[in-house]
């Protein structure tokens, strides 16, 4: 006759008796069917977080395997969307009704799209972070899409010096001279001479979060990546030839942007955009002259929002 086996979770009270806010597991790693808008469903490796309270105060502890099995129950025979997240997040309850009353769930993984070169129209792969998270508290299912978009910026100050070390170079180079021809100033513009300075340029990051709506089942994450990255002009490229490139420093050149102008650029085309609850949105210039970042953050400013932290 087998032996039952213990369940000290069910059967044992808790050591010390409390409430906790979070209970659960992090880093789960698993294949996850995502539906994207405008895109075919697309299989993902996220690493998940899933987590109730613990609202009982003598209860031992949480059934942490009822939530693993309801993840694995969604990657293995369904499609990650907006309905079905919440579908999970009151799974999550329903099986811990007697636990919990909140539960969270957050899904990260990078999201690869065939982006364009700027003039060649060769195309590569990029690839872009991605966190989806919900929340269901006291009733109320909150869906948060966060994606993280590389761009290039070029600083007006450094812009503004290197034009007057260039300026300078050509009245040292053709100072002895009344008239100068318009050939001989090409050809000098052409040497190491000619840009003598550049303006330092960087990698950047807008990190940017929206909360989503049951309007919207599918992520719209090649919408919001489109929109960021015509606001800023200056997207990270993958394959690229040499027009591409030349296109690229010309963008450069024509987008000089402190943190304070691409964080109101995007600003300003979110604000243009009504299918998202919220936005919060952070930009860094990963900065190339000093040891630091320069950083900025705005929000919608709804009340009861986002706010800047």
């Amino acid at each position: 006759m087998p032996t039952s086996m213990p369940d000290i979770a069910n059967h044992t009270n808790a050591q010390t008796e409390g409430t906790l806010d979070r209970v659960g597991m992090g880093n789960i790693e698993m294949p996850i069917m995502l539906a994207a808008k405008d895109e075919a469903e697309r299989m993902v490796s996220a690493h998940i977080d899933a987590f109730v309270n613990l609202k009982e105060p003598k209860a031992k502890g949480i059934h942490m395997s009822r939530l693993y099995l309801l993840l694995d129950e969604l990657a293995s025979n369904n499609t990650l969307n907006y309905q079905s997240l919440v579908t999970l997040l009151d799974e999550f309850i329903s099986s811990h009704h007697d636990l919990s009353d909140t539960a969270l769930v957050k899904f990260q993984f990078d999201y690869p799209m065939r982006r364009e070169a700027l003039i060649s129209g060769k195309l590569g792969w990029r690839v872009y972070p991605v966190t989806i998270t919900g929340k269901l508290e006291q009733g109320r299912f909150d869906i948060e899409l966060g994606i993280d978009i590389a761009y290039s910026s070029t600083c007006p100050c450094s812009a503004a010096l290197a034009r007057q070390l260039i300026q300078k170079s050509f009245t040292e180079a053709f100072a002895d001279k009344d008239n100068v021809a318009a050939e001989e100033v090409h050809q000098w513009l052409g040497t190491t001479q000619g840009i003598v300075a550049t303006p330092h340029s960087q990698r950047s990051i807008a990190e940017i979060k929206v909360k989503l709506n049951s309007q919207v089942n599918n992520f719209p994450i090649t919408d919001i990546v489109d929109t960021i990255e015509n606001a800023l002009q200056t997207p990270v490229q993958a394959a690229v030839k040499r027009e591409d490139e030349q296109e690229f420093a010309r963008l450069n050149g024509q987008n000089l942007m402190f943190c304070e102008d691409a964080a109101r650029r995007v600003q300003h085309v979110m604000n243009q955009v009504n299918g998202y609850d919220d936005y919060w949105v952070k930009i860094n210039h990963l900065e190339s002259l000093h040891a630091h970042d320069a950083v900025a953050v705005t929000t919608k400013g709804i009340a009861g929002g986002y706010t800047p932290e």
